[in-house]
């Protein structure tokens, strides 16, 4: 596991496939993580699967939100597969509420 950014509450690192988020996202960190993330995602081959792990998301805002579906729309622009959502209790109750959770492939997404 390697870190590919780290803010002053959160760190991004990648596992193998999976892009993984530790800590507090919010406004302050999140379009730097958004960003780093996407450059991850854009170094992928066409066709690879790959994950986007949340679980370790602790305090959530709509920045977090925002950061996740700007990642699904890169892999779907780019043509990865998306294998599997992780989210935090927080997250999931965020999306859910904000009706967002229709956006995302419901067979990949995990609590």
């Amino acid at each position: 596991m390697s870190v590919l950014m780290e803010v002053a509450s959160a760190r991004l690192l990648e596992d193998g496939s999976t892009l993984r988020v530790c800590g507090k996202v919010d406004f302050d960190g999140a379009a730097d993580m958004a960003e780093a993330g996407r450059e991850w995602l854009q170094s992928r081959a066409s066709g690879t699967s790959v994950c986007l792990d949340l679980s370790e998301v602790e305090h959530v805002s709509s920045a977090a939100l925002t950061m996740m579906l700007e990642w699904a729309r890169t892999i779907r622009r780019i043509g990865l597969s998306l294998n599997s959502i992780k989210l935090s209790a927080q997250l999931r109750q965020l999306t859910e509420l904000a009706g967002l959770d229709d956006l995302l492939p419901s067979s990949s997404v995990t609590a």
